[in-house]
């Protein structure tokens, strides 16, 4: 077996990289970016691996990647799946495999206190690939973060060849992450950039879409031909803001943006319908009323007359998303508005409901990802030009 250093040259989707005790761990944001915000929350997206793959070009049948993972557990909550790993061949799917041993996280949601249980390295092996030269995609698991220890194949490996594909920057909340989509390659937007044919750069950052001045200054200096900003779920689930902070805070984050990538296509993203705040102001909470049952759901916890004062619902949101982008749009041609709830509204809600009333279901990330690859990459969408021809 041939063992191959993990660099940054095998790495797609990660915009940092960590040296470790053990090896490499992919980061989403620049070390820069993460000291200025001390949210153990964020710390935790962005450190797992959504849309990061490793790439290579190699002859090899057999695969074996060493890895320390590190999963998340919820004090009082069902355990949460474990990580799949997704290898494609050619671009097409070849097997899944996970990771055994890791290190578990442990989280209280009612204290907010956090303590990691350690655990050892684990092997994810792919055997049996056909003969010849072929191009190896293996995608990390979105829902733990992932420390590469070793790459051993039984063939040299090199770094694949530059695809030629545009590449595509999308920054979202849990939903746009991962959760709880079955594995990396069919969260809703992996799932729509393989459709739409471009490569992708993942900031859904669990429970943390919350127009951060860095998350917008990271977008502004990572090169990009195509760049989406979902807002408003996390900023209702956080209660975070009113009206008169939001509408200054989209503006700026669009400005940040700009300054880097003055006429990229840029798409504005309103939430999903999510019943429990079309109407009534945040913050969630997590109702564990059903925990015997093996279920955890959650529920908003603000009043619907609170949006007097200001409070945001997502209905708020995606009326005045839409009269902002329809202001600068006048002078940004290359701006562009999406209503969430055509990529998930009522009717999808009737047929596939969010299982713990904020989050969709593997089926309804696929659907999302077919919508969102119909709407924006295909016709006289927004990012139809990034699609290959043919």
């Amino acid at each position: 077996m041939h063992t191959t250093s993990i660099t940054a040259a095998l790495l797609r989707g990660a915009l940092d990289i960590e040296h470790t005790a053990h090896g490499l761990r992919p980061h989403r944001l620049p070390a820069w970016a993460r000291a200025q915000c001390a949210d153990g929350q964020l710390a935790m997206a962005e450190a797992q691996p959504s849309g990061v793959r490793l790439v290579f070009r190699t002859r090899a049948t057999t695969i074996e990647l060493d890895a320390l993972r590190t999963r998340t557990a919820y004090v009082g909550a069902p355990p949460r799946p474990d990580g799949v790993y997704d290898l494609l061949v050619d671009g097409r799917p070849a097997g899944q495999a996970g990771a055994t041993g890791g290190n578990v996280l442990v989280v209280d949601m009612t204290t907010g206190s956090m303590e990691t249980r350690p655990g050892p390295v684990g092997t994810v092996r792919f055997a049996g690939l056909a003969e010849g030269a072929k191009d190896i995609e293996i995608w990390l698991p979105y829902n733990e973060t992932t420390e590469l220890v070793a790459l051993r194949t039984d063939a040299a490996v090199e770094p694949a060849p530059d695809s030629g594909r545009k590449v595509w920057l999308h920054h979202g909340s849990s939903i746009s992450h991962g959760s709880d989509a079955a594995s990396p390659t069919s969260t809703w937007p992996a799932r729509a950039a393989s459709l739409g044919g471009v490569e992708l750069i993942n900031l859904g950052l669990g429970g943390s879409a919350l127009l951060d001045p860095f998350t917008a200054r990271t977008m502004r200096d990572t090169p990009a031909d195509l760049i989406s900003v979902k807002i408003g779920i996390n900023l209702v689930n956080a209660d975070l803001m009113r009206l008169r902070a939001f509408a200054p805070a989209v503006h700026g984050f669009l400005d940040t943006i700009r300054d880097g990538h003055p006429a990229t296509p840029l798409l504005v993203v309103s939430p999903l319908l999510c019943p429990i705040h079309e109407d009534t102001p945040g913050p969630s909470a997590p109702d564990f009323s059903n925990l015997a049952e093996g279920r955890l759901r959650f529920t908003a916890m603000g009043d619907p007359a609170e949006r007097a004062a200001g409070k945001l619902t997502l209905n708020v949101i995606r009326d005045e998303l839409s009269r902002l982008v329809t202001q600068r749009s006048a002078d940004d041609p290359n701006l562009h508005y999406l209503d969430g709830r055509s990529l998930y509204g009522e009717q999808d809600f009737a047929e596939l409901p969010l299982p713990d009333q904020l989050h969709p279901d593997a089926a309804t990330h696929r659907r999302i990802g077919d919508r969102f690859a119909g709407l924006v990459f295909g016709g006289d969408g927004p990012f139809a030009a990034s699609q290959p021809a043919g």
